[in-house]
């Protein structure tokens, strides 16, 4: 039997790989959030997994309040690049495989096509700044990585779709910034990729989100259509709409290490947002 040790499992991934492995008898999840491991915390980092000895960790912990990161700079940057950081020694010192969840924030934002996983990074706001530290420290000390760079994600838990359906209960018309691109990635969509690679030494940097890219607002537009919603959504500016930390306008990934080297093509986002609302 398997043994992989999930971190933030209570947060939206964390459940969905929980469901993807839910009456697998030859793997054992360890399920733990910040009240069984404090990932910042290294040497309680170091025991724990000493003493678990998994076959992999998956890192689903992450300091993912975009504007909180901006004030809680020291925070981000524990929970965000030193967590990954001991997680990663732990995984070399027990011979584990390191699974470690990044972001399209990393990049600049101002794209015209798709990054992938050759292309430069440069993060403008501090959750990015963090998260990309993390990358580089599990590239520094874990043996065995997959590192996947996801987007937009929902799931089981708090998220933009479900924002939405509970807006439209009491809103006839709703506005939603419009020229912010990306992909809506479902989180059992990724938790298939991460599955596809964990059982194989195809280590490195991936993309992980949906196929295809549109704006928040046109996002908004399909939940609504799906669910049956006569909510109306009006596009507005990102000037319109300021926030504590710069948003990218356009980070749409593309999934290239995982066509170049796998069989595995990830759903439309189109088809995810309609299995998920009809699961709701």
């Amino acid at each position: 039997m398997k043994k992989i040790l999930v971190t933030g499992s209570n947060g939206q991934l964390g459940r969905a790989v929980n469901a993807m492995y839910a009456g697998n008898t030859n793997i054992e999840i360890m399920n733990t959030d910040v009240a069984e491991l404090d990932i910042t915390n290294t040497h309680a980092t170091m025991e724990l997994i000493k003493e678990v000895k998994p076959y992999a960790i998956i890192n689903c912990a992450a300091h993912t309040g975009v504007d909180a990161c901006e004030t809680d700079a020291d925070n981000a940057y524990k929970i965000n690049a030193i967590g990954p950081r001991n997680l990663s020694i732990a995984a070399t010192n027990v011979g584990a495989k390191m699974v470690h969840i990044s972001t399209d924030y990393v990049f600049p934002g101002n794209g015209i096509k798709p990054y992938t996983e050759f292309d430069a990074t440069g993060p403008q706001g501090m959750y990015g700044k963090t998260k990309l530290a993390g990358e580089d420290f599990v590239k520094e000390f874990a043996k065995d990585y997959f590192i996947i760079r996801t987007a937009w994600l929902y799931g089981d838990g708090n998220n933009f779709v479900k924002t939405m359906l509970r807006l439209a209960e009491t809103n006839d018309t709703i506005k939603v910034v419009g020229d912010q691109f990306g992909t809506p990635t479902s989180t059992s969509e990724l938790a298939k990729i991460i599955d596809t690679l964990i059982w194989t030494d195809n280590y490195g940097l991936f993309h992980g989100t949906c196929e295809g890219s549109c704006s928040w607002a046109d996002f908004a537009k399909e939940i609504f259509r799906l669910a049956g919603k006569s909510t109306v959504v009006h596009a507005i500016t990102t000037a319109e709409y300021p926030t504590p930390a710069v948003r990218p306008a356009y980070s749409v990934m593309d999934n290239y290490m995982l066509k170049l080297t796998t069989d595995y093509v990830a759903a439309d986002w189109k088809d995810a947002i309609a299995h998920y609302v009809r699961m709701l």
